[in-house]
């Protein structure tokens, strides 16, 4: 087996015969709160024995965040190319050609953004050898990515180009609600434009898909939002309703969905919170993420669906006014950790 970005060979086993997940996270803008989240989710002895750890990252950024919580370094250092040692619980590759705290930290960069992209395509090459079952991402910086020259607007449309796949769709999980989103990092007056029956059928389908493969749901119950105010109420606010939500909603039932809607978002997220959906379909990136980051704005997770890999993230930014303070939360980190690990170590059990 190749060696892509330093990862080796897997590692046995959880204990009760089954090997133990390889998870690959990315350290995300290194002048952000990356290296934070990540040492100190990390930290955890519970955590560490649930699977085997590949940070891509900068030993330095991460030493410092370190230092700064009080916590001694537990993880062995290697740089981008060497094969890992198998029986440690977590390994740095270091990416120690880039230099951030001398010069740009707290602040977006065009080397910052040429680090992280780095951490991101050696990660995902390692998961898709088969060098690591999973991929948890830190945040990045997307004014860094742009003045590094890359033409993508977040990890989702990334991911989806490396793993060749058009139908995708971003999911966040967090508190009762789990909500896949029928457009992304779109201009909202510019969603009128790429508004179509398979942007709402897609999320629908891969959400479906996700809660029955991921969440381990026999039976799913799907909501979708409208997208105008009151669901259009009979078209009086627009005919998107009619025109696209629900032809769309009527071909996931075709293919034996379980699928409700369109309804007004404003009651719908209450709904699901109390358990009458097991997911919602919301139209628009703010019209799903509202709700997410009021009721589990420290622990919520960020998922891609379609991709053919596991990929789970952080649902936050870099927060460079909060860097190197001490002060980053690494809730939705060790969130995004945990998912990636339950979900990796229930395909490694059906692989048998």
């Amino acid at each position: 087996m190749s060696d892509v970005g330093g990862l080796g060979e897997r590692t046995m086993d959880s204990g009760d015969g089954q090997r133990k997940p390889v998870v690959a996270i990315t350290m995300g803008e290194p002048a952000g709160i990356g290296a934070e989240v990540t040492v100190k989710a990390l930290a955890d002895p519970d955590l560490r024995r649930l699977a085997r750890f590949v940070v891509y990252g900068m030993n330095e950024q991460l030493t410092y965040a370190a230092d700064l919580a009080e916590i001694e370094p537990f993880w062995w250092r290697v740089p981008p190319g060497w094969p890992a040692e198998t029986d440690r619980d977590v390994v740095v590759v270091d990416y120690d050609e880039y230099s951030i705290l001398s010069t740009s930290l707290r602040q977006p960069s065009k080397i910052g953004g040429e680090a992280s992209m780095r951490f991101c395509e050696d990660a995902i090459a390692a998961v898709q050898v088969g060098q690591a079952d999973a991929l948890v991402t830190g945040p990045i910086s997307k004014e860094s990515w742009k003045l590094a020259d890359f033409p993508f607007p977040g990890h989702t449309e990334l991911l989806a180009k490396r793993c060749r796949t058009r139908q995708y769709a971003m999911m966040f999980a967090g508190g009762p609600l789990r909500v896949a989103l029928a457009t992304i990092h779109e201009q909202l007056f510019e969603i009128r434009n790429k508004f179509t029956i398979g942007c709402v059928y897609n999320p629908i389908e891969l959400l479906d898909a996700a809660l029955r493969d991921w969440f381990d749901l026999p039976r799913r119950r799907i909501a979708v939002c409208g997208l105008n105010p009151h669901a259009s109420e009979n078209g009086q606010f627009g005919d998107e309703e009619a025109r696209i939500i629900s032809p769309a909603i009527t071909m996931a039932r075709e293919n034996g969905i379980d699928v409700e809607g369109p309804f007004p978002a404003d009651t719908l997220f209450w709904r699901a919170a109390q358990g009458q959906f097991d997911g919602v379909v919301a139209m628009y990136h703010d019209q799903g993420l509202i709700p997410i980051k009021l009721l589990a704005f420290d622990d919520s997770v960020n998922l891609t669906l379609g991709l053919g890999m596991v990929r789970t993230s952080v649902d936050h930014g870099t927060a460079f006014d909060i860097v190197g303070r001490n002060r980053a939360n690494p809730g939705s980190m060790k969130a995004a950790i945990r998912m990636a690990v339950d979900i990796a170590a229930r395909r490694i059990g059906r692989q048998g």
